[in-house]
């Protein structure tokens, strides 16, 4: 008896390690839409590098080098002043 469980236990594993393989198989994309998609990632990829690119520029631009920060008129401030 203790061996009739035993090939059964292995028989239903291996019938289950079966059906994962095939559910997977069908699930799993082909070599086009690999393809494909690959293709789309490089794209975004391409996209969200100049896209940084310009943000670090305008930030570049926007941002006052030292000689404009010291010829700014700063405001007094009153921090630590009583009255």
């Amino acid at each position: 008896m203790s061996g009739m469980r035993t090939m059964l236990a292995s028989a239903i594993m291996v019938g289950a390690l079966g059906v994962g393989y095939g559910m997977w198989s069908v699930i799993s994309p082909g070599e086009e839409r690999r393809r494909e998609m690959i293709k789309v990632i490089h794209k975004r990829l391409l996209y969200s590098r100049r896209r940084c690119a310009l943000t670090l520029q305008e930030f570049a631009v926007r941002t006052p080098s030292e000689e404009e920060e010291d010829a700014r008129p700063r405001k007094h401030s009153r921090v630590g002043k009583i009255g």
